[in-house]
């Protein structure tokens, strides 16, 4: 895979390029609000191939297919409920994914991983609709990274992962929500949150005017048990959603999330770093800017204000990614209270850490 991967500029000649690519097999990551994502023509089994390839994707973890107008969605899905069309009003475009019922042969076999079901969601970056609706196709574009790594926010996180193994990149600039979307099923008149995102719970109760459940991976608890929610076992069954099954966000180093009063927290960090500092090891803490001065570490990396959780959802990959650039072998995450945005944010740390989870 080793080729020359294209920079583009997210002007019209360059998108329209872009979108040529794509409509001829080609695959291309470009930017949305909430990640970059790697796109491939949805109804290409060829091109959706070279994605998983790329990135090293287990076969069995969906892809999101992503929409410039919700007037594809006729030749993508079945008739769907009231609900879905109440959140499709209320946040598309924007930081929301629905799974629905699939219409047989509209996607790829590998876009669904073989369910009755496709994860679907209209992009609210401007660069990202006028891609999509420039390549006249529906585009199935999980995130632009190597499987399991930090997810990009910029185009230069997309090439350090994939320069090589794609054909281009459109430089849209920095993503603005710094974390993938909410997806939901709806189930019994009542909405499942499968994976949190942009979109908070609050919100989507408000807008659909129903219930609203997050648990097992969506919340970030219980991952250290291998279940999905509803009781689907991680190893044998297909999730419904991408990021539900495997490890994900990761850094290079060995991370841990800790969870607790802010005191102690912040003591049992600083006795954990200063015991790995003296046996030889490169120590780092990812904290909140209200903390930074309390660590003591090879790398102290502020990912945002306990006052704008939304900021650190922003910053957060980033910051996992400078843990890399600066050779940190261990690492200690402080928690959030898992409210709003915070949920979502929660749930990242947990895959980054890979399930590593102490409560003091």
């Amino acid at each position: 895979m080793n080729k020359e991967t294209k920079v583009w500029p997210a002007d019209e000649p360059a998108i329209a390029e872009a979108a040529r690519t794509l409509r001829e097999g080609g695959i291309v990551a470009f930017p949305t609000e909430t990640v970059y994502g790697l796109g491939a023509d949805a109804r290409n089994p060829q091109a959706v191939r070279r994605v998983f390839e790329a990135k090293g994707r287990p076969s069995d973890n969906p892809l999101i297919v992503h929409i410039a107008d919700r007037g594809q969605l006729e030749e993508l899905v079945l008739p769907y409920g009231e609900i879905p069309a109440r959140l499709m009003e209320a946040f598309w475009p924007g930081p929301l994914t629905i799974v629905l019922p699939v219409r047989p042969g509209a996607a790829a076999p590998q876009v669904t991983a073989g369910l009755d079901t496709v994860a679907v969601r209209m992009p609210a970056h401007p660069v990202a609709l006028r891609l999509i609706a420039a390549a006249g196709c529906p585009v199935a574009a999980p995130s632009a990274n190597r499987s399991g790594r930090p997810s990009p926010t910029l185009a230069a996180h997309v090439l350090e992962d994939l320069a090589g193994r794609i054909d281009g990149v459109v430089d849209g600039g920095q993503a603005e929500v710094g974390l993938e979307s909410t997806v939901v099923m709806v189930e019994d008149d009542r909405i499942r949150v499968l994976r949190p995102g942009g979109v908070t719970r609050e919100a989507l109760a408000e807008a659909a005017g129903c219930d609203v459940v997050a648990e097992g991976a969506a919340s970030g608890e219980g991952e250290e048990c291998g279940d999905q929610p509803g009781g689907e076992s991680n190893r044998d069954a297909a999730p419904r959603s991408p990021g539900m099954k495997y490890a994900h966000y990761a850094p290079r180093g060995e991370m841990t999330l800790v969870i607790g009063d802010g005191e102690a927290v912040r003591a049992w960090i600083g006795r954990e770093a200063a015991a790995a500092r003296a046996a030889g090891c490169r120590t780092g803490v990812l904290t909140f800017e209200e903390h930074a001065g309390y660590y003591d570490a090879d790398a102290v990396v502020v990912c945002g204000s306990l006052a704008r959780p939304e900021q650190a959802a922003q910053r957060l990959y980033a910051a996992l990614r400078e843990f890399d650039a600066r050779g940190i072998g261990r690492i200690w995450a402080e928690g959030c209270p898992p409210e709003g945005i915070g949920l979502a944010l929660m749930n990242r740390l947990a895959k980054a850490a890979g399930g590593r989870i102490v409560r003091v």
